[in-house]
């Protein structure tokens, strides 16, 4: 009793704090549309530099005050070209200060944008144009519109701009505008106020589908609202904070962040992965929006420059990082902040107290001779960084942890605005995704019966709160299966809570795959592109939070004992000879066998439609046992179990990617 009484009050304690920090924050609880906070952001931060892009070719520099005027310029002009409150209009652009103008602009006229990168397939693209209805089309240069072009007559596309300056063509049918002329004709036209409510739909996010058609994720006013007006319990930037960009702007993992740190009146400054280590020492940023990725290429680049060194400086910087983790896992339990040993007894503790302080002036020695000048890579200004997209690896988190960079994980999904838990700074559980964030609420279910689980036991994750979307465009059967009548969305993540509501991931349930980049894979239409290979009879992809997918390909015996003999070669399975070659005895993990389905999967993945590198496959493990009914690796319907495969071969992949 005394402990639940202890862990209820510890709860209560977190949600004052909370509503507290919340309310120093500017309050925008009387805004109905997103547009509404950006006329306020530039009376409260004025002559604060909201967007800056180093990188342009002329660098773009824009105050609040200007920021906000631009967006409305854009918006009137939109009206002035015919464009009405509803209207779809697909954003066919990346990162610059005039994707956030034509985003808000937009919104700003009462508008629904379908956003997705320039670089995106065109295939792809033209059907997020054609799903969306879209009849305005804004697009990054003059290269986007002509990979387009040809295919727009089909589509009810009536009007076109470049975020470019360059001219539009010329004898072109269609209504096209650079955005200079758009911003000329938008100073001309008064701008009509469009009345919106927080229920309007806002944005339309296309994320992979199961038979690789994207599904519209419907986001409203109030769903991104809800992210602006809480995410300051997670972090509290003050106004002039600068903040870098890097990770794509139409993820609603960067996009929801935008617009949290803009509505505080934070600089940010657009940065790419050829200049990110140069605009860390010269913006000194006080917060980074990253995945896991990005931070383990800080962590390797960090690396490299440690096996450069002489034997003697690396051995002393090995002895400290061995004092300092050891250290911090003291620390942890010190702080009952160790995900593998919660509710520490008093003794443990105390043991733990006495063994840190013992530590302590060598990890303070390490942090003066070796810690200092790497967090001086980052800038020396880092206040947190902020990491979402997928699993941040341990050993990432415990790098940054010794060398005193605060990062707090985040987790949600593009269906949920995205963040539904995050790690606060004062309750940062290594391991976990966090606890929900304000409003949110979070559901342990067991995945068959959909029953509740009791606390610490793994099952469904279902998440509810004012962040969950609308549904999918134009896809009720999708949208029913993701959100119950109780208006509970189905994560697709497996997981399970700490007493104190902290929640760990330990698996998908779904199918979709998340690289440690944050992009979304769905492996069916991939594995049923690979199976067409006469050399594999299953296939199952794995990745979760890894760099690059891997697969468990089960071969077909037959056809490769047919092929070896072809090759002259003596084949030997399970320690049994199988074929007469005379030429070489090989075995599964020969590399002549290894080549041709290296050869065999590069073959079938790049010629599949709407082909992205991220489809690559990178290590593979081969295995004689077929997924079956009969072991439990298949459904009655003969559907791999995904979470049973993983479990059974756990150890085959995490070897593969290690």
């Amino acid at each position: 009793m005394l402990k639940t009484s202890v862990e209820n009050s510890f709860l209560a304690n977190i949600s004052e704090r909370e509503r507290q920090i919340i309310k120093r924050l500017p309050d925008y609880s009387n805004v109905e549309s997103l547009p509404e906070i950006w006329p306020l952001a530039a009376q409260k931060f004025g002559n604060t530099v909201a967007l800056r892009d180093p990188h342009a070719q002329s660098e773009v520099v824009l105050t609040y005050t200007q920021l906000s005027q631009q967006i409305q310029q854009f918006a009137a002009g939109l009206q002035a070209l015919g464009v009405k409150a509803g209207d779809r209009i697909s954003l066919i652009s990346d990162n610059s200060p005039r994707w956030f103008i034509a985003d808000q602009g937009m919104m700003t006229a009462g508008a629904v944008n379908a956003v997705r990168s320039s670089q995106a397939e065109r295939e792809e693209l033209l059907y997020i144009l054609a799903n969306s209805g879209s009849t305005t089309l804004v697009v990054e240069d003059l290269k986007t519109f002509q990979k387009l072009r040809e295919r727009l007559e089909d589509l009810p596309i009536q009007l076109v701009i470049l975020l470019s300056d360059e001219a539009p063509p010329e004898a072109e049918t269609l209504k096209v505008y650079s955005f200079p002329q758009l911003m000329e004709i938008g100073a001309q036209h008064t701008l009509e106020p469009v009345q919106q409510t927080r229920n309007q739909l806002a944005t339309l996010i296309y994320t992979s589908g199961t038979t690789g058609k994207p599904k519209g994720v419907m986001l409203s006013h109030g769903n991104l609202l809800h992210q602006v007006t809480t995410l300051g319990a997670i972090v509290q930037p003050q106004p002039g904070d600068m903040v870098l960009s890097i990770l794509p702007t139409w993820h609603s993992y960067e996009r929801s962040a935008e617009y949290f740190l803009l509505s505080l009146g934070c600089t940010q400054v657009y940065t790419n992965l050829r200049s990110i280590k140069q605009d860390l020492k010269k913006f000194k940023p006080h917060y980074i929006i990253a995945v896991p990725r990005l931070l383990e290429s800080i962590y390797e680049g960090v690396q490299k420059q440690f096996r450069e060194q002489p034997a003697s400086r690396q051995r002393l910087i090995n002895f400290f990082f061995g004092i300092s983790e050891k250290y911090i896992k003291l620390r942890r339990t010190v702080e009952d902040l160790d995900l593998l040993h919660l509710n520490p007894s008093f003794a443990e503790r105390l043991a733990a107290v006495m063994q840190a302080a013992a530590l302590e002036p060598l990890h303070l020695l390490g942090e003066r001779l070796v810690y200092k000048k790497v967090k001086e890579a980052t800038g020396g200004r880092i206040k947190q960084m902020i990491s979402g997209g997928g699993a941040l690896p341990k050993h990432i988190d415990d790098f940054f942890e010794i060398i005193g960079v605060e990062i707090l994980v985040g987790y949600g999904l593009t269906e949920t605005s995205p963040v539904t838990h995050a790690r606060r700074y004062w309750r940062n559980l290594r391991g976990s995704a966090g606890q929900p964030i304000p409003a949110t609420e979070v559901k342990i279910v067991n995945p068959e019966t959909r029953q509740p689980l009791p606390t610490g036991e793994r099952g469904l994750v279902l998440l509810k709160g004012p962040q969950i979307m609308q549904g999918y465009y134009q896809n009720p059967e999708a949208t029913a299966k993701a959100i119950d009548p109780e208006g509970w969305f189905d994560s697709g993540d497996l997981g399970w809570v700490t007493p104190q509501n902290d929640l760990i991931l330990t698996g998908r349930a779904k199918d979709t795959i998340v690289l440690t980049n944050g992009e979304n894979i769905e492996p069916q239409p991939i594995e049923d592109a690979c199976v067409r290979s006469p050399y594999i009879d299953q296939i199952m992809l794995v990745g979760q939070d890894q760099k690059s997918l891997g697969a468990l390909i089960v071969p077909n015996l037959e056809a490769l004992e047919k092929w070896a003999e072809s090759q002259n070669l003596q084949l030997c399975i399970e320690d049994k000879i199988v074929t007469s070659g005379t030429s070489q005895t090989i075995n599964l993990e020969s590399k002549i066998i290894q080549d041709l389905f290296r050869q065999e999967l590069n073959r079938e993945v790049q010629n599949r439609p709407g082909y992205r590198p991220d489809d690559r496959i990178g290590p593979f493990k081969l295995i004689l046992e077929p997924f079956s009914v009969e072991n439990g690796m298949m459904t009655q319907k003969l559907s791999i179990k995904r979470h049973v495969v993983m479990e059974h071969y756990r150890d085959i992949i995490n070897g593969m990617f290690a």
